[in-house]
This record gives structure tokens, C-alpha cells and sequence, in this order.
């Protein structure tokens, strides 16, 4: 609780540039102690909305369908891309199926695009690797595997790096997706626990709408952001710009078409217990039930 006596709105933030549009303009102390803001990478902020510990906030795809039944889906907000998505790369030294019985080092930092990894595996290219989880330090992980999964910044810094010094091949896993399967991507999506939009739903609509107007601000302006990447972790103006083109913020029919088949893929693969649905939050319903989906 805060000083008041109330229990705030946490609102968790993934701590990479990719989810920077949506919250580059959000009003964080708009609210004073109403609101409260969670800066994680998304394998915590997953955890923290299991927990509760969170109450809204952009979390992995994947982990999103493990505890559908617990939250909502907030409608026009998630991280995709039709494509490449230039910062979910896999790092091998020959062709890919040359990890059939290889080792592969993960960073255990998003849970979607592991699982997105391992469905491209097994489904298109009959691999099986092992997996170990490390520390996101592309040469470490080259040095222990045959290949290395890595995610957001991590894997911009290390792209760069090996565009330098031509180590390694890169798979970009969003483009992998495309080719194989024609379908758009969604990396990450806003969740709300159900027990918060009952508990506060005006805030929580207050909330969602200042998500949006970051979203729209942010891309119709995309230079400061731009500008806050090279300044915080360096590539050119080039790059930045075709980073945050290449991305995409909406949740649209394609983009949920696309996330459904992710869902049945990974279930079919043994990587979800169940089949999952995608349901959304509706603003200005006081009270959605079951039967409101």
C-alpha cells in the first residue's frame, strides 16, 4: 500500500528499447501514488503479473496463454512484426540443420521467443537440440554451444558486434516465422490481472488510454526516440529508424491470426498445456464476465 492507504496500479515495464513507443510519452507520475512503475526484463515482469506483484503491463506473448484464465488482453497494444524483427537472432557457426543434436545457449530473459525457437526447430527444420541457459554474452555462449538465442538489446549489441568481425552466421527468428509459416509475429502483449479491472476499472481505462496516445505520439514523432537509442546504446540514425519502422504496436486481425497459430503450434509441440484464446479487455465495460468475451 502507499502512504494514502491504497493499494496502487503497478504497471510493469520490459526494460528493452522495443516496447520504448509505448511508453516514451505515458505520464508516469500523472497519477502520483495511484500508479506505481515495475522495470524488468520480460522473464520477471512474467513472473511478478503470475504473482500479482503486477497488475498491467507488457509481458511475454507465450506467457500470456500459460494464464490466459487470469487476465485480460488490452485491445491495439503488443510487439510484432511481419518479418524480421532485427532483435531475436540466433547465432550459429554453419547451416541450421546442422543443430540437429547440437547445443544451443539461451537467455532465459523471454519465454516467447524460446518457445518460437523451439517450434521452428522440431516443426520445419526436425531439430532437437539441447538447450543451457547463460548469461546473454554472445562470445561466452559461443565458446560453451553451438549456437546462441539471443534478445532485445542483447542481440542488437551482438549483431553489430559480429557484422564487425564476421564470427558467426544470424538467424533473425521473426523472419525465420514469416518464411516458413506467412503469418505476422507477436513478441510481446499489455495484460491486466482480471482482479484489477474490476477493482479500479476508471483508472485502469485512464491508464490504457495514456498507453495509446504514447503509441501514436511516439510513431508520428519517432526522433526523440532515435536519438535516446544512440545516445543509451550507440548504432546509427540509420538503424534506429529502420529498428522502430520495422515494428509494429497494433493487435489487429492479422496480428491475432498470427499469435493463434504461435498458440496451437506450441501446443501441438508440448510446449503449452492447453489451447488458448485471446481475450480482450473491453474500456468502459464496469463488469466483463465470461460470457463477455
Amino acid at each position: 500500500m502507499n502512504r494514502t492507504g491504497q493499494t496502487p496500479i503497478r504497471i510493469g515495464r520490459i526494460d528493452y528499447t522495443n516496447v520504448w513507443p509505448v511508453f516514451h510519452y505515458f505520464p508516469e507520475t500523472r497519477w502520483g501514488e495511484r500508479v506505481q512503475i515495475e522495470r524488468q526484463v520480460p522473464s520477471e515482469l512474467n513472473r511478478a503479473m503470475a504473482e500479482g506483484r503486477i497488475d498491467l503491463g507488457a509481458i511475454s506473448s507465450y506467457s500470456y496463454a500459460e494464464h490466459a484464465d487470469q487476465y485480460w488482453l488490452l485491445p491495439n497494444l503488443s510487439v510484432c512484426a511481419y518479418g524480421r524483427v532485427n532483435s531475436i537472432y540466433l547465432f550459429h557457426r554453419g547451416p541450421l540443420e546442422e543443430l540437429r543434436h547440437g547445443l544451443v545457449a539461451t537467455a532465459s530473459t523471454s519465454a516467447s521467443s524460446v518457445n518460437l525457437f523451439r517450434i521452428m526447430m522440431r516443426r520445419y527444420l526436425d531439430c532437437s537440440p539441447q538447450e543451457v541457459s547463460m548469461k546473454p554474452d554472445l562470445n561466452t555462449m559461443m565458446n560453451a554451444a553451438d549456437a546462441a538465442l539471443l534478445i532485445g538489446d542483447d542481440a542488437i549489441k551482438a549483431t553489430w558486434m559480429n557484422e564487425r568481425e564476421g564470427l558467426y552466421q544470424q538467424t533473425d527468428l521473426g523472419e525465420l516465422w514469416r518464411l516458413h509459416t506467412g503469418h505476422w509475429m507477436v513478441f510481446a502483449v499489455w495484460a491486466l490481472r482480471k482482479e484489477a479491472a474490476a477493482a479500479k476499472p476508471e483508472l485502469i481505462e485512464d491508464i490504457y488510454e495514456a498507453l495509446l496516445t504514447s503509441k501514436h505520439q511516439s510513431l508520428s514523432h519517432i526522433a526523440p526516440l532515435v536519438d535516446k537509442a544512440m545516445q543509451r546504446i550507440g548504432g546509427t540514425e540509420a538503424f534506429w529508424h529502420a529498428y522502430f519502422q520495422g515494428l509494429q504496436y497494433g493487435f489487429g486481425e492479422p496480428q491475432q491470426a498470427g499469435l493463434l497459430t504461435y498458440y496451437q503450434y506450441a501446443w501441438e509441440e508440448g510446449l503449452l498445456e492447453r489451447q488458448t484464446t485471446l481475450n480482450f479487455w473491453r474500456p468502459g465495460v464496469p463488469s466483463q464476465t465470461e460470457g463477455e468475451r
